[in-house]
């Protein structure tokens, strides 16, 4: 069978040289490249590779925070080209999931290409989306995570820590920052900022909100298992059923 690759790493170099090496592969096709993780965000859902070829260490989205941001039905399977340190490494293997430690050679890549097609051939993709979500669980806390957003506002940047910002909502490509009686217009997505923000301090409870765990207050059950979450100054934020298993794992409702 044909499998449908997409390479994704921030150096042009390293890209250059992957598709190079993966030009031997006769039932590999190359679907596209992306240079950093926001465009991997938005690219996956439409291309549909079978097979990413996924940098770990890239600026603003790395690998890591690009996967747990997209939906589990979108994960294709992943072999990771990095420079990461040995405890990383070592989580790949744990979880049977392959990686390729740069600088690799041709051999090293038949031999991470020869695993994918197995997995694939087997239609091994629950047993796959497992091992890759508790890898995510495993590692990704290593990976940066905000400490202050800074939004352009009347010709000044203003420089939000984290810690104050009591809600986020989400505005067509922006999003809006309630930080006390201050709203602050970001553009960027939900999905991009939910994955580079600290998931012991935030919380997503709908599509199109996501509330500091910190500033909740009181919550209500609604119907259909829906919530009303009451924060400290009084806001009222309404989550979805959806969501009803995060805000379980949170605050055992």
């Amino acid at each position: 069978m044909k499998i449908r690759v997409l390479i994704v790493d921030d150096e042009p170099l390293a890209r250059d040289r992957l598709r190079r090496l993966l030009g031997d592969f006769a039932d590999l096709t190359i679907v596209g490249e992306c240079a950093h993780g926001r465009e991997a965000l938005e690219t996956i859902p439409d291309l549909h590779p079978d097979l990413l070829f996924l940098d770990v260490q890239m600026p603003e989205l790395d690998g890591f925070s690009m996967l747990a941001a997209l939906a589990p039905k979108d994960r294709p399977a992943v072999i990771f080209t990095t420079a990461y340190d040995k405890f990383a490494v070592r989580a790949f293997e744990v979880h049977a999931i392959d990686y390729l430690l740069k600088p690799f050679d041709q051999e090293r890549l038949r031999a991470a290409v020869e695993r994918a097609r197995n997995s694939l051939r087997q239609a091994e993709s629950d047993p796959l989306q497992a091992r890759l979500t508790e890898l995510l669980k495993e590692v990704r806390p290593m990976a940066a995570t905000l400490d202050r957003i800074s939004v352009k506002s009347g010709g000044r940047i203003v420089l939000i820590r984290l810690e104050e910002i009591d809600w986020i909502e989400a505005a067509d490509n922006y999003v809006s920052l309630h930080v006390g009686k201050a709203t602050h217009l970001l553009r960027e997505t939900m999905t991009t900022l939910e994955a580079r923000l600290d998931p012991t301090r935030f919380l997503r409870i709908s599509r199109s909100l996501i509330v500091n765990k910190q500033r909740v207050k009181e919550l209500h059950p609604m119907f259909h298992g829906d919530f009303a979450l009451i924060l400290q100054d009084g806001t009222k934020l309404n989550s979805s059923r959806n969501y009803r298993h995060k805000l379980k794992e949170s605050f055992g409702v």
